[in-house]
């Protein structure tokens, strides 16, 4: 309930995105999905997670529209998790976060994995925020408005 009511009220979108997505299940299930987890028991073993917050992790998912729940692609009777469109659009942020992680949370050498291209074997390039004519922007190039509609 009280979640309801931070994303029906706050005005900051970084609050209502937190509200929806920001705890650490459920961005590491988004995670997976992109890895092509769509299973209830795969989701369980990438993450070791307890059945029963993962289902409820799972159960808000759908909810907020990230994922729909479908049949087994392989016709079995297994139901899948399967990213929607709003769900797909979560990427950059996981993207985002991944980059954010790899320059400033590992020392040199250390093991970690990184995002390539699947069809160069290439590291993807990082996020940078752009403006309308291309110009790099960082946070003292920009400011927020309030608005309305």
């Amino acid at each position: 309930m009280a979640r309801q009511a931070t994303l029906q009220t706050s005005e900051c979108p970084v609050a209502r995105t937190l509200e929806a997505i920001g705890e650490r299940w459920t961005l590491l299930i988004i995670r997976d999905a992109f890895d092509d987890i769509r299973r209830f028991g795969d989701f369980q073993k990438s993450l070791g997670l307890a059945k029963n917050i993962l289902a409820a992790r799972l159960k808000v998912l759908v909810e907020l529209g990230i994922f729909e729940i479908c049949p087994a692609s392989d016709g079995s009777a297994y139901k899948e998790y399967v990213l929607t469109e709003r769900g797909r659009a979560v990427f950059p942020i996981v993207v985002g976060l991944r980059q954010w992680g790899e320059q400033h949370l590992f020392k040199a050498g250390e093991t970690h994995s990184v995002l390539l291209d699947k069809d160069s074997d290439q590291p993807v390039t990082r996020l940078e925020v752009r403006s309308v004519d291309g110009k790099r922007l960082a946070p003292q190039d920009c400011h927020r408005r309030r608005v309305t509609g």
